[in-house]
């Protein structure tokens, strides 16, 4: 007989409502004070099912974005319209089953991933590309499963393009599981967090920015007929990463930072 509740990873929920809990209050002000997030949409969050829902959103930092929507996502279930306003009453019940779908060596770069890593991550072993580097490897299944566990048992974030580059292809796993588990699926699209937070989401690059979320309407998916591809194509779009999103005077900017970014890569590794 176990001497306290474990989630379906194993892990003892009054560990995680603590984490949660403990890094929510540290990470308030974030959101809340010297930079401000503006929120559209969260009678959406209050009006979904208890499990097999997915959220869908592009990505700028590592671990920023992610605590942002778990701030968002308690703040809409405790009845809160659009703000962050209460944060002691709705992190004091946390909702325990949201997962966070990330890299696996992303997570094990230092004591704070390892502790955010319990607090709900789904390790995945990227399958092109591990310590700046391009790589060619086989879906590991256990990954593809896990995901589908977290969703049968709750919420899962995912960044489908896989990078906190702007307007990079989304992954067509994405598509594939959304086939396979049938998620209801929610884009949400974010802004302002590259320009608040460092890469990984953990210092303050700089103060008085505002921050946004937009939380969109369940994309209307038919399962059974549309391909993987037309999937992918839909989220490129909602997440507002499409290609057509771009001007031509942004796609060369684009061009030039990833010709600075490789040079780094290079540096760095």
């Amino acid at each position: 007989m176990k001497l306290y509740k474990q989630n379906i990873f194993g892990q003892a929920l009054f560990l995680k409502r603590f984490l949660i809990t403990l890094l929510g209050f540290i990470s308030h002000r974030r959101y809340n004070s010297f930079n401000q997030l503006e929120i559209e949409g969260s009678e959406i969050i209050r009006s979904l099912p208890d499990r097999n829902v997915m959220f869908v959103s592009n990505h700028q930092t590592y671990f920023a974005d992610v605590a942002a929507m778990l701030h968002v996502f308690n703040a809409s279930l405790y009845g809160n319209e659009n703000n962050l306003k209460n944060v002691v009453h709705y992190l004091r019940k946390p909702k325990l089953n949201i997962y966070f779908v990330a890299a696996t060596e992303t997570m094990k770069t230092g004591i704070l991933p390892r502790i955010f890593a319990y607090a709900g991550a789904i390790t995945v072993q990227r399958t092109w590309r591990e310590k700046g580097k391009d790589v060619k490897r086989p879906v590991n299944p256990s990954d593809t499963d896990n995901i589908g566990k977290a969703l049968n048992d709750g919420w899962v974030i995912s960044f489908p393009q896989g990078t906190t580059k702007p307007y990079k292809p989304i992954r067509k796993g994405t598509g594939h599981i959304i086939k396979q588990y049938k998620p209801i699926v929610i884009p949400i699209v974010i802004d302002g967090f590259r320009r608040s937070f460092d890469k990984k989401g953990l210092f303050i690059k700089k103060k008085g920015i505002l921050q946004s979320m937009v939380i969109k309407k369940p994309l209307e998916i038919d399962y059974e007929n549309e391909t993987v591809e037309e999937i992918v194509e839909k989220i490129s779009y909602a997440i507002e990463q499409h290609p057509s999103f771009l001007s031509s005077f942004s796609q060369e900017a684009l061009r030039e930072a990833e010709k600075l970014n490789k040079k780094r890569d290079f540096w760095e590794y």
